[in-house]
């Protein structure tokens, strides 16, 4: 019966990185006094608040934001009526994960479709639409895309060094693919200090030292 209950959880996990839910495990039909046996015995380890990791599994670089985004069921919750999925990466936390910058987390940044309660510590959610063009898979991890990233670094006020940084790595890791797409991005912010999103991206570029491949300045 035991090698059964692991077996179920075994499936859910491989699809999420090792890890599993007590709400994924509940649909499984996996109680959570099961689960807290299945810990006890070492047959599954509790990372975080409501989530598991499969013995053998190895832990996950910056493990804290895939855990946290489960368990605020982003592998869940439906997506949006555009198809995004409910929970996604922002921030200086999407900048993590796609390896840009040097940014120490303080706490872990989410955009959701409408407003969401939580009792995880330092989590911040943010009401955002977001189309399908915005958002990206990192490790399979639903997380917005580097431009959209960048643009989001600044719309959310962070210190335009440690953008200027992010920016660097993702123009010299050739990730940072449309530019032009990132000035889309800025407008809107650059038009509240009254200029536009070239100038405010070509600012950027220059603080950066990097200059995008086929970056038109004018």
């Amino acid at each position: 019966m035991a090698d059964a209950t692991l077996a179920k959880l075994g499936k859910i996990a491989e699809r999420r990185w090792g890890l599993v839910t007590t709400a994924q495990a509940d649909d499984a039909g996996v109680s959570r006094k099961q689960l807290s046996r299945m810990a006890s015995s070492g047959a599954l380890e509790r990372v975080a608040q409501g989530v598991y990791r499969v013995a053998g599994a190895p832990p996950l670089r910056h493990e804290a934001i895939y855990t946290t985004w489960l368990a605020l069921g982003g592998a869940a919750s439906p997506r949006t009526a555009a198809g995004v999925a409910p929970v996604v990466a922002a921030g200086q936390t999407a900048a993590v994960v796609h390896g840009m910058g040097d940014f120490l987390l303080d706490g872990l940044d989410f955009i959701v479709p409408s407003r969401k309660g939580t009792r995880l510590p330092d989590v911040r959610l943010r009401i955002g639409e977001l189309s399908r063009s915005e958002v990206i898979p990192v490790d399979g991890l639903p997380t917005l895309t580097v431009e959209r990233t960048i643009a989001d670094l600044v719309a959310i006020g962070t210190d335009t060094s440690l953008v200027a940084d992010a920016l660097r790595d993702a123009v010299r890791s050739d990730r940072l693919t449309a530019p032009n797409t990132l000035v889309t991005y800025l407008s809107p912010i650059a038009q509240r200090h009254r200029t536009d999103g070239r100038t405010l991206a070509n600012n950027l570029f220059d603080l950066a030292g990097v200059t995008p491949e086929g970056w038109n300045r004018d």
